[in-house]
């Protein structure tokens, strides 16, 4: 996970929590609720994490004008911005000492779809699970499967460079961001996208090309160094993707997607789509040991899954003791594993997924756990034991305070605020 968001540049004056002036200028110029008091500012001083930070006040734009004033108006009084979505960030990504915009209220509309080209246009507070809703008709979905799609915005999560479930198959938010309409602090509107062999005026206004200029030089002079230094695993999500301004990808959206806010304001989002698959198998293979399961990924990977996800003990006790989940854990779960990994395979032909299901046991007993793996193939029954996974955050926090984590660590500020777990 990525590291807390910090502020995008220092405070300037006395700018600070409640300021009175700064709260009087955005609600003259801004179109939106302009939420400076205390109960307001502590709402927003967490998310799904631990920490606990109070911005300075808290901006709810009812439209993507109204959005733009707020960003000008803090920009030219010095103020930090930090854009929010659901707040189901783990790793404080949405609290910090800055004028919070909240996108989630008013900025989620469907803008265009495409179902030819298989591609949408979105606005950053839209959720996943309704975008996939309005897809579902079509045979298409948006696939960064994040567990917390029933709340997670499209605009947070490419802010995080979320992953999902099924990043195996379908890669993270970065390979699924075709271009971001984003907007600088210092007010220009442009369009983030495709880097252009020849950068002409075709490429965009003139300070879009000059950028463009200086993103393909620096990536010219380092690519050596970003080829050695840059990990080559499926899910690194660290921000300023460097090595996307260069082949095979290429593009300028790609540095802002996973930069959390800290490089430019995102208006719209332009996504790539998927075909929702034909037909879904699941295994789920059993683990005396935690490392095992962590272990055995890397040859369970060969046979071509579409999802690898990974259920430790603690959280098949914690589901196990939840009324809405004993009976899936019971009827898929045997005995007291530490852990279960979820392996999923999917496409279009129903015969060559179960052949992989087989596979995957086949695959277990040479690794010494015969017998270890369930075979799931009803999509109700499937869909129920995602459910349980989906709903893992929940479940933690549903811990008794003296065995939660969040319960053991001092939040890193809570300014006015009690130091009470957050999430």
């Amino acid at each position: 996970m990525n590291a807390p968001q910090a502020p995008v540049r220092p405070l300037r004056g006395t700018r600070r929590a409640g300021d009175a002036a700064f709260a009087a200028r955005l609600r003259r110029e801004v179109d939106g609720e302009v939420l400076f008091d205390a109960a307001s500012r502590g709402r927003y001083s967490t998310d799904a994490s631990i920490y606990q930070i109070e911005p300075i006040g808290v901006v709810v734009p009812r439209s993507e004008e109204a959005a733009r004033t707020a960003l000008a108006v803090a920009a030219e009084a010095g103020v930090p911005i930090l854009p929010r979505g659901a707040g189901t960030s783990q790793c404080g990504q949405t609290v910090g000492e800055a004028l919070v915009i909240d996108n989630a209220k008013h900025l989620h509309a469907l803008l265009e779809l495409d179902v030819d080209a298989g591609t949408a246009v979105v606005q950053p507070g839209l959720v996943l699970d309704r975008l996939n809703a309005e897809l579902r008709r079509h045979r298409l979905w948006y696939p960064v499967d994040v567990s917390t799609s029933a709340q997670a915005t499209l605009g947070g999560m490419a802010g995080n460079n979320s992953c999902g479930s099924r990043s195996i198959a379908y890669g993270n938010m970065v390979h699924n961001v075709l271009a971001i309409d984003a907007v600088t602090t210092g007010g220009e509107r442009w369009r983030f996208g495709p880097i252009p062999q020849t950068l002409d005026a075709r490429a965009g206004p003139p300070g879009y090309i000059e950028l463009l200029g200086r993103l393909r030089a620096l990536y010219e002079r380092e690519k050596d160094e970003i080829a050695a230094r840059f990990p080559k695993v499926l899910r690194r999500v660290a921000g300023y993707n460097l090595d996307h301004l260069g082949p095979p990808h290429a593009n300028a959206a790609h540095l802002l997607v996973g930069s959390e806010g800290t490089l430019a304001y995102f208006e719209r989002l332009h996504l790539r789509l998927s075909t929702i698959p034909a037909q879904r198998v699941l295994g789920v293979a059993h683990f005396p040991r935690f490392y095992g399961a962590m272990d055995s990924a890397q040859h369970i990977v060969k046979l071509g899954p579409s999802a690898v996800e990974l259920v430790d003990r603690t959280m098949i006790e914690l589901a196990r003791a939840n009324a809405a989940f004993r009976g899936t854990v019971d009827a898929f779960i045997k005995g007291e594993p530490d852990a279960i990994l979820l392996v999923e395979f999917s496409g279009d032909d129903r015969a060559e997924q179960t052949a992989k299901l087989r596979q995957l046991g086949e695959l277990m007993g040479e690794l010494g756990l015969p017998g270890s793996v369930v075979e799931v193939t009803d999509s109700r029954q499937q869909k129920a034991i995602w459910e349980v996974r989906k709903a893992g955050l929940n479940i933690m926090m549903s811990m008794k305070a003296s065995r939660c984590p969040s319960s053991r660590i001092v939040p890193c500020r809570s300014s006015t605020l009690p130091s009470t777990p957050s999430g």
